[in-house]
């Protein structure tokens, strides 16, 4: 019998219908919050329960913690999972779902102050005896920070504190420029968060982005589900990733993954998180950051290990133990996952807008699709851009990529511009499909942001539907056949 009798989801798009599918398959109601300009979305189509909540915007009624509260009591749920945004990495959410009685599905709200935190994180980590790069932060003595900023060394990257998805994040090349990248940083920091603390490190050039999932039950029991790789992103937000790392040696694995999975023995952590690092060209890493949720990309984990990280958040939150050691985390073949995102890439990514007039999955061995959007609905500024995610698996990395760049192919999402394009170009690229990615991939190969010109064919064709978009009127449709409809032989 399931140990939660209803679950709530305080989120929307694809990770809400992600989150019911798994509840489905545990046979758990689940109930879906959801702000009027998604009212007619895939997710609350597909909930068993459905509540309203309302906020000065959009995002603000996603963000109102007694909203949520109440609709849990409105509908009975004794749990919530949260889903990565919103609410997910706050504590005082998880605090006042403890005192309503209600479940958090993922850590405690000390882990989550501990490690949201970033500077508090990297204090605490680095006490541990773990890993970081020199950095700097402007808690020690605000109005000295610049200069012991400027201290730690050339190239700097300044973050914010309470920051993520590249909030707050200014690279800054020489002493010149940093007093206004601070200034920025801070106001960017203030805006987003509510929080303008600052810190900087030492910017590691051409350097990977190596993340790895870790499982913790309330038992003491810790295990990694191997490493993904992260690294190519545009304004510091990862658009594609996989499993396993390409490149990567099997002791440089084995020594990221233990890291990982102790760090989050060493602060008692619980539920799903992931440890994010920095990996130089030199081979040495140091840890960047925790989050404290389920990640976008836990989807290429799931491919490799054949887990539900879902299905695993939830039996965790409800006191089980894992079950397994690590041992039985056997990886299998490799995964790639493209992110689908509603914005211009040859207009610096700027987001767009539009309705969904036609939407066609990709299918077919090995192919996933998470989506959030259905035919006829509207995307609009109000939210994050990302639409959909195309996840595929294969036996080997060659194998999946051509997958990969099949599926995206395949993909029919009509009347809003995207990333689709791009993103088959980008899997194509030869450095990219050598394994050779790091941080700076899209500016070092800028190229496969153009789209190439048309062919005389695609402009024939073109104009061919121009042409009948603009013609009159077709002639009234005599009966009976006008009678017969949408009728086919």
């Amino acid at each position: 019998m399931p140990a939660f009798k209803k679950i709530l989801i305080a989120n929307r798009g694809e990770i809400a219908v992600r989150i019911i599918r798994t509840l489905r398959a545990l046979e758990i109601p689940s109930v879906v919050i959801f702000h009027s300009i998604d009212a007619d979305s895939a997710a609350c189509r597909e909930a068993d329960e459905r509540v309203e909540v309302i906020g000065d915007s959009p995002v603000a009624a996603y963000l109102d913690i007694d909203a949520v509260v109440a609709a849990c009591r409105a509908t009975g749920a004794d749990a919530v999972h949260p889903g990565y945004g919103f609410l997910a990495e706050n504590p005082a959410f998880a605090d006042a779902l403890s005192a309503a009685g209600i479940a958090f599905i993922g850590p405690g709200p000390e882990a989550m102050a501990l490690m949201g935190d970033k500077v508090r994180a990297r204090r605490e980590v680095a006490r541990l005896g773990f890993p970081i790069t020199p950095s700097a932060d402007e808690e020690d003595d605000p109005a000295s920070f610049a200069e012991r900023a400027a201290a730690v060394g050339f190239p700097l990257l300044i973050k914010a504190a309470a920051g993520g998805g590249g909030r707050g994040m200014r690279i800054v090349t020489e002493v010149g420029g940093l007093a206004d990248q601070i200034a920025t940083a801070r106001r960017e920091a203030e805006r987003y968060f509510g929080d303008g603390r600052l810190y900087v490190e030492r910017y590691i050039e051409r350097p990977r982005h190596i993340e790895v999932q870790v499982l913790a039950d309330s038992q003491g029991h810790v295990v990694h589900l191997w490493e993904r790789e992260c690294s190519v992103q545009r304004r510091f937000q990862k658009i594609v990733e996989e499993s396993p790392a390409p490149g990567l040696n099997d002791t440089q694995r084995e020594k990221i993954c233990e890291t990982a999975v102790g760090i989050a023995r060493a602060i008692g952590y619980v539920n799903a998180g992931t440890v994010e690092f920095l990996l130089g060209p030199d081979g040495t890493f140091s840890f960047m950051e925790m989050n404290t949720r389920l990640q976008v990309e836990h989807a290429v984990t799931e491919a490799i290990t054949g887990l539900d990280l879902v299905g695993e958040q939830i039996r965790i939150a409800a006191g089980e133990a894992l079950g397994y050691d690590q041992s039985a985390i056997v990886r299998n073949g490799h995964a790639i996952e493209c992110r689908i995102y509603a914005e211009e890439p040859e207009r610096d990514f700027a987001p767009a807008v539009g309705k969904v007039l036609r939407l066609r999955p990709p299918a077919g061995p090995g192919v996933r699709f998470d989506g959030g959007v259905i035919e006829g609905q509207a995307v609009t500024p109000a939210f994050d851009p990302m639409l959909a995610k195309v996840i595929v698996h294969a036996a080997e990395r060659s194998q999946a990529l051509h997958r990969a760049r099949a599926a995206l192919r395949d993909l029919v999402l009509l009347g809003v511009s995207t990333n689709v394009a791009f993103l088959e170009r980008l899997l194509g690229h030869p450095a990219f499909a050598a394994g050779e990615t790091h941080t700076g991939f899209l500016a070092e190969h800028r190229e496969v942001l153009q789209a190439p010109p048309p062919e005389p064919e695609q402009l024939a064709a073109l104009a061919a539907a121009a042409a009948l978009i603009a013609r009159d009127p077709a002639p009234e449709t005599p009966q009976p056949y006008a009678a017969m409809g949408a009728w086919r032989n």
